[in-house]
């Protein structure tokens, strides 16, 4: 029917039969059985033939309106499945908790300006609750912690786009010292259950014997700092996010004796995306000149009371 349908709003542009033809490479007997078809199909006949030639009646000039817009939708329906198409509509971005910072809207910003036509809409939660949400169909894309070497389940599309190396952070007044007794008495401030970089180091303290007093369970990293910068427990936090925020109220890194935290940041996918595609590419080059440009592969060394590493550097030899 698309087709019969093309064929009478050609016939309204060109205002014959003949013109109709023209304009859709047809002969003219195609286009008076295409227009005769939709006639049938619908119980009712669209135009006058009273008159030379042809014009649509009154209920054919109704039925030509819904005809352009069934087609500009049919249109629109092709350019979102279509890789070559300009990307539109909406798309459903997921976060991990870990990334939810503010640095973050950079690549979103670049995202709807190169793609003004797309509408974006985001949700933070647990890595996996956010691989459940792509495999539901929930989201189209996430970012994402992963264990280093690992990827998410098929038919899901992993993009390792960085490594973010975890730090044992305490507040500058702190004074736990930097190994694994010590950090086993001390107060903890760590994400909430489920969270693969929590379970990472509880394992890695009851390797060494001991089991963290966790006193409190944060998902948000800016109010972890600021329970972990006024002394109310260790913490631990990116590198990343403790070299953006460092000029504001410097901490302590602890670097226990064989600790290496890593985990790789990835864009997760679902496969078929469409004129979205592109869009997703553009996150994905967004995120990966974000932690670029955090340098996350230098180690954090442990800092001076109240001074930051690498401002002692910088101070001339007295």
């Amino acid at each position: 029917m698309l087709e019969d349908l093309r064929a009478l709003v050609e016939f309204a542009q060109a205002g014959s039969i003949a013109g109709a033809a023209d304009r859709l490479f047809r002969t003219p007997s195609a286009i008076t059985r295409q227009v005769q078809r939709l006639e049938a199909a619908l119980g009712a006949e669209l135009l006058d033939r009273s008159v030379k030639p042809p014009r649509l009646n009154s209920l054919g000039s109704r039925v030509l309106e819904q005809a352009r817009d069934l087609l500009q939708r049919t249109e629109a329906l092709k350019s979102l499945t279509s890789s070559d198409a300009e990307p539109h509509g909406l798309l459903r971005i997921g976060l991990a908790h870990a990334l939810a910072e503010g640095t973050v809207i950079e690549p979103i910003q670049a995202l709807t300006e190169k793609y003004p036509k797309v509408r974006l809409r985001l949700s933070t939660e647990l890595t996996g609750e956010l691989i459940h949400g792509l495999l539901a169909g929930e989201l189209d894309v996430a970012a994402v912690l992963l264990p280093e070497g690992k990827t998410a389940p098929p038919p899901l599309l992993t993009n390792i786009i960085a490594s973010d190396r975890m730090e044992i952070v305490q507040g500058a007044a702190g004074n736990v010292d930097g190994d694994w007794k010590s950090l086993g008495r001390a107060p903890w401030v760590l994400n909430p259950p489920g969270c693969v970089l929590r379970a990472s180091l509880i394992d890695r303290m009851e390797r060494a014997g001991f089991t963290p007093m966790i006193v409190a369970e944060i998902h948000n990293m800016h109010m972890q700092l600021a329970f972990v910068q006024s002394g109310y427990g260790v913490g631990l936090l990116p590198a990343r996010f403790i070299a953006r925020n460092r000029s504001i109220d410097p901490v302590k890194v602890l670097r226990p004796p064989s600790f290496d935290l890593h985990r790789s940041v990835a864009i997760v996918r679902v496969g078929q995306l469409g004129a979205l595609g592109k869009a997703v590419e553009e996150l994905a080059h967004g995120f990966r000149q974000l932690f670029e440009a955090a340098d996350t592969t230098k180690p954090v060394t442990r800092h001076l009371r109240g001074v930051p590493a690498n401002r002692r550097a910088a101070q001339p030899p007295k």
